[in-house]
């Protein structure tokens, strides 16, 4: 005996379509992140079995630490301004030795280029200077990057917790939904 659970299935799909819609509106306000902002999708799993599903939220990797922030190696952020934990005692940082060698300098580099956003020096009378090129603005960037930190944006973070809060109530009643169709079909 099968359990259909197409109401419970429509309801994590309604969810995941409406956390998903709220964090690509919160990832392109807080900049242009165009790609983190398409890349941010929702999909209800039923492959493991017919009588399971499993909700999956997936995004560029750099999302996560736009969410959540990264704790600098220097002078981090702190109070409501810091890195906040994804899993219970864990935060991103750098500094730890783990990451890709100049991956992060790479990175803005290849930004401010297509960008092609560069810093002035200032002259010593406090007037603007020349263009600095793009390879001194991507040190500069990824410097204090580095050594400062992330501040979390928590993008996806609210609209997840925001409509979470139902959840469990909406489930119990669209199971219940499903459980009353298969016994309904079943006396038939």
């Amino acid at each position: 005996m099968d359990l259909d659970l197409k109401n419970l299935k429509a309801l994590l799909n309604q969810f995941g379509k409406t956390v998903v819609a709220e964090a690509k509106t919160n990832a392109s306000k807080n900049s242009n992140r165009g790609k983190l902002s398409n890349s941010i999708k929702h999909k209800v799993d039923t492959s493991k079995s017919k009588n399971s599903l499993t909700l999956i939220f997936k995004m560029e990797e750099y999302g996560l630490y736009q969410d959540k922030g990264v704790k600098g190696a220097i002078n981090p952020y702190t109070g409501t301004d810091s890195a906040k934990p994804y899993e219970k005692g864990k935060k991103y940082k750098f500094g730890t030795g783990t990451g890709k060698k100049g991956g992060l300098r790479k990175s803005i580099l290849k930004w401010v280029e297509g960008k092609r956003f560069q810093f002035r020096e200032k002259k010593k009378n406090g007037q603007l200077g020349r263009f600095m090129s793009y390879e001194s603005t991507a040190f500069m960037i990824s410097r204090s990057i580095w050594s400062k930190g992330i501040k979390p944006t928590l993008f996806f973070t609210k609209p997840f917790k925001k409509h979470y809060k139902n959840l469990p109530k909406n489930i119990g009643n669209n199971f219940k939904k499903d459980l009353a169709q298969m016994l309904k079909s079943n006396k038939k």
